[in-house]
């Protein structure tokens, strides 16, 4: 079969000039804006010196257990700290925690002094877990804050 109307190919060139200047535009911005940042993860850790003290530990030297139980609704069942049941009374928690670290908290080195874990149901309410957290850092005696345990972190909640 023959094509009557044969017509030359015609090229289509793409003109580069305009792409390699987006280029350049592109790469000098992200070379003037990049910020070189410390990296992540890179903890400072202390390990204990050797002593001659006995082996005994002392019991604020581990994390403090809060164990904060909800029902399906999220609402706050039971309190426990270190296993022992608090029923839902954040006054009897935070005066839990004065009986066991007392009103002295270096507030001047954070990597001393107690650490409370913080272990909750998954769908208990917000408001809970931060009633927890005010019970257990501090509370006020006229006008003076006074510290409790500053280090507080999460254990993964449960389902």
């Amino acid at each position: 079969m023959k094509m009557r109307n044969k017509q030359e190919e015609i090229k289509h060139e793409v003109n580069m000039t305009s792409m390699i200047d987006i280029v350049f535009l592109l790469l000098v911005f992200f070379v003037m804006t990049f910020k070189i940042v410390e990296l992540e993860g890179d903890f400072s850790v202390r390990m204990p010196l050797a002593g001659t003290e006995s082996g005994t530990a002392d019991d604020t030297d581990l994390p403090l257990k809060l164990r904060l139980r909800a029902n399906e609704q999220g609402q706050l069942v039971s309190i426990a700290m270190n296993e022992v049941q608090l029923g839902t009374d954040f006054g009897a928690l935070q005066n839990t925690v004065i009986g066991l670290v007392g009103n002295a908290v270096p507030s001047d080195d954070a990597d001393k002094g107690p650490e409370v874990e913080i272990d909750t149901d998954f769908n208990l309410r917000y408001e809970h877990v931060i009633e927890a957290i005010t019970a257990v850092s501090g509370y006020k005696e006229g006008d003076q804050t006074v510290p409790l345990i500053e280090r507080i972190k999460f254990a993964k909640p449960r389902r």
